[in-house]
């Protein structure tokens, strides 16, 4: 077998539509071994990049959620210090086996996985500034030490390492080095409607294209605190389907606007603009009332939608 066809491996999948550039980074990465970075606006495919990758090439998935607590050591293992402290004192476990308090973390379970894994490391830069250096030795060595037991784990396979950020804090150069980097640019309209096709595949053509025109319209006012992504077009879309709207009502007003507007003064940016008009019957009088109702009932309907584009 050539190298050319053991390097293009992951194509994308039925449910998640990638564009070439996006391809070739996920195949260099896996090719290289490399962690891939992935940057880009929130609603454009991030974090479910990785499942989509876990699902193409058949291969388990270990999530590793970062919070602004999270320690590096928390994705390999976890003492359970508090659990052998209550057995000392109540339990009938033999506190002196340390092992049986010891959890595998994401990292550790993909080092330990019999086949090779994909891990997602969802959103680093909420974490500490060092915790990117903090992971570079175990990302480079793929084994560490239990510090309470002296086991040593060791990688059986290299597990394909994503690693999404918001770009809320800037990343050490060391750790920026050891990565393939891509940026997910916000989709074009063709892409957007291939995008909707997946999440609604027997949504009428008018009310998706009247959907977009509206949508691309309201992304276009200028200075808006946050954009609409789209997550939240695919949810809009099962509101505006679930309620029956007319896709000529679109023309002339914006339903269930609190679906795409989270803030009051994108809001009123939008209607200066005119992006966004009341409409009546439903949001008049109670704007927020109408577009709460509409969001509710798009989250009900779109629920792979908004877990699928983050």
């Amino acid at each position: 077998m050539s190298a050319t066809s053991t390097f293009h491996r992951w194509d994308g999948t039925a449910s998640y539509i990638a564009d070439e550039g996006l391809k070739a980074a996920v195949n260099v990465a896996v090719a290289l071994q490399r962690p891939l970075l992935i940057k880009g606006e929130p609603g454009t495919g991030k974090t479910l990049l990785a499942h989509a990758i876990s699902e193409g090439l058949g291969l388990p998935l270990y999530t590793w959620h970062i919070k602004s607590t999270t320690r590096a050591q928390d994705g390999c293992w976890v003492y359970d210090a508090v659990a052998r402290l209550q057995d000392s004192r109540f339990g009938d476990r033999d506190v002196r086996d340390v092992a049986q308090y010891i959890k595998m973390g994401p990292l550790g379970e993909a080092f330990a996985s019999e086949t090779r894994a994909v891990l997602l490391i969802d959103e680093i830069d909420k974490a500490d500034i060092e915790f990117p250096n903090d992971l570079l030795h175990e990302l480079d060595a793929m084994r560490f030490v239990v510090t309470e037991t002296g086991e040593e784990v060791v990688a059986q396979h290299r597990p394909i390492v994503i690693i999404s950020s918001n770009a809320e804090k800037e990343l050490p150069d060391a750790f920026l080095r050891r990565c393939v980097f891509h940026y997910i640019t916000f989709p074009s309209e063709e892409r957007l409607t291939q995008i909707c096709r997946v999440h609604h595949p027997d949504v009428e053509d008018e009310l998706l294209a009247g959907a977009l025109r509206r949508f691309l319209a309201l992304r276009s006012v200028k200075h808006l605190r946050k954009k609409p992504t789209t997550s939240e077009l695919v949810d809009w879309i099962a509101g505006l389907r679930l309620a029956g709207i007319d896709p000529e009502k679109l023309q002339r007003t914006l339903p269930f606007a609190g679906v795409l507007l989270k803030d009051e003064s994108d809001a009123e940016k939008a209607r200066k603009a005119g992006a966004m008009e009341p409409d009546e019957g439903e949001e008049g009088g109670g704007q927020g009332g109408g577009g709460k109702g509409g969001g509710g009932k798009g989250e009900g309907g779109a629920g792979n939608g908004w877990r699928g584009w983050r």
